[in-house]
């Protein structure tokens, strides 16, 4: 082989090389910019107790039904205070204390977090430790794409609209293990799924308006309202979190919503005797 081309074919390699890696480069960034671009960190560190990051993105608008429901005159379901009707408080109203929850129906970590802390604060409640105030979002059905936020967020009005009870009870069956989906699965989007998670609740199941209401939509102007009463509060970077008479409860790392009961308790009593 002369010199000549040895020279050729270590430019030839050189420059397939470069070209690899700019090619590599390139993807990289493209990986970075979805995930920065999204505003999603779904990170399911369950002991760390690390939530998912609220997008700011405005709401893409291309679901013709929502787009209508937005125009729509606002119907408020019952068990609801405030103008618009999106305070949603669970508990004795004379409570002294407020335990303030800030969730999305299809978020991972809530459903986590309410099967672990779930029970614990539903014997608060009933104990009379505080009262629950419930803030919901539907963040992900922007980032991820569909409706299924704001569906089981209207059906949560319908539930509400029976009883606070009834919205306690199926706010829990939504996110239990066996019929959460994944966050990138848009499944309560459908009204039939919604439907026969409401069964296994004694209150919603053969409850006609209950079922008329989720099929309506009757409450998903309220539910836009509600997503949009929880895009006011800027301090709450993702979901869960939790506040106690306004300061934030967190895990251990001083960041993240306390996801264990142990975590949990411990959070609350340090506020408490604060």
């Amino acid at each position: 082989m002369s010199k000549r081309n040895s020279h050729e074919n270590k430019q030839a390699a050189r420059e397939r090389l470069r070209a690899e890696r700019e090619r590599q480069a390139k993807k990289d960034r493209t990986r970075r910019q979805l995930v920065v671009g999204g505003s999603v960190v779904a990170i399911l560190a369950v002991a760390a107790g690390i939530g998912v990051a609220v997008s700011q993105m405005g709401k893409s608008g291309s679901d013709s039904a929502w787009t209508a429901a937005a125009k729509k005159d606002l119907v408020k379901p019952a068990n609801t205070a405030g103008d618009k009707g999106t305070e949603i408080v669970i508990g004795d109203k004379k409570a002294k204390h407020t335990l303030d929850l800030f969730q999305d129906m299809r978020c991972p970590i809530c459903s986590v977090f309410e099967q672990n802390v779930g029970g614990t604060i539903d014997k608060d409640v009933k104990d009379g430790k505080y009262k629950v105030s419930y803030h919901v979002a539907t963040f992900l059905d922007r980032n991820f794409g569909g409706v299924g936020s704001k569906n089981a967020l209207s059906a949560l009005g319908a539930a509400l609209n029976v009883s606070p009870e009834a919205f306690s009870a199926y706010n829990k069956a939504l996110y239990a293990k066996d019929n959460h989906p994944q966050e990138t699965k848009d499944d309560y989007a459908k009204d039939d799924v919604l439907l026969k998670i409401a069964d296994g609740i004694p209150a919603l199941k053969g409850n006609a308006d209950f079922r008329k209401n989720v099929e309506d939509g009757t409450f998903d102007k309220w539910a836009l309202e509600v997503s949009d009463a929880f895009d006011t509060n800027k301090d709450v970077t993702g979901t869960p979190t939790v506040k106690l008479d306004g300061k934030k409860l967190t895990a251990p790392d001083g960041k993240n919503a306390p996801i264990t009961p142990d975590q949990y308790n411990k959070a609350v009593d340090e506020q408490l005797k604060s």
